[in-house]
Parts: C-alpha cells; structure tokens; sequence
C-alpha cells in the first residue's frame, strides 16, 4: 500500500461496487434508456435521470486524463483522474516507483489495495 488509507463508507447504491472491488473486479453502471456509462455508482442515470441502469464489468484499463503529484504528504503519492477505456472517468491514484514518469495519456490498469476497513481499493498502475 501506498500509505494508509481509510475505507469506504459504503451505502446502499455503492454496496456491491465495493464487493466487486474485493473480488478483484471494477464495474461501472450502464443506461438501458440512453446507453451512457457512468461512475461513481448510482442507480440515477446522471445523463438521461432513468433509474433503469445496470452494473457492467469493464476491464479497468485506461489513461491518464489529469493529475497532480502530492508531495507535502509524509510519503508522495498521485492523484489522477483515469478515463477508463469504456468511457467513464474515476479518481484515483497512480502507484509507481517513480512518481515523476506519470503523464498525461499514459495507459494504465487497475490494482486493488487493502484499506484499514478491509474493503479493497482500485487504484492504478503504469502499462
């Protein structure tokens, strides 16, 4: 683990986003009414408001769209926004060893890191 990271909080719509993420899986939820991808997690279709969406796994690869390297922290980390390849875009953090290599439009794959409440979370890595 990067540093210590405090778990999630789950509630009913991210409920079983997080189960996924301890299985090892991202999902993201999917429109039938409009057909757009969406994250974070909800049942609302932020594009189209139909509640008639669906949890899709995806392969949780994608780029770098945006970034920023947290140096004051005790150990520096990189927070990034991802556009996953199924079009969403999650933030997250980079894990490297060289924090300075990041760029934008760098591909990367998702890896699940423990938090301290024992929920795992996606986070990604250099391709």
């Amino acid at each position: 683990m990067t540093r210590d990271i405090a778990g999630p909080q789950p509630d009913p719509e991210t409920q079983a986003w997080w189960e996924a993420c301890g299985d090892g899986r991202i999902s993201v939820r999917r429109c039938r009414a409009c057909g757009q991808s969406h994250f974070p997690p909800r049942s609302i279709c932020p594009y189209c408001f139909s509640d008639d969406t669906e949890a899709k796994e995806v392969a949780g690869t994608g780029e770098v769209y945006s970034f920023s390297v947290m140096r004051r922290a005790a150990k520096p980390y990189v927070l990034a926004y991802v556009t996953l390849d199924e079009g969403p875009t999650m933030m997250t953090n980079i894990v490297t060893q060289d924090i300075d290599t990041v760029r934008i439009g760098q591909r990367v794959r998702v890896i699940f890191e423990d938090t301290n409440s024992g929920f795992k979370l996606p986070v990604f890595v250099p391709v």
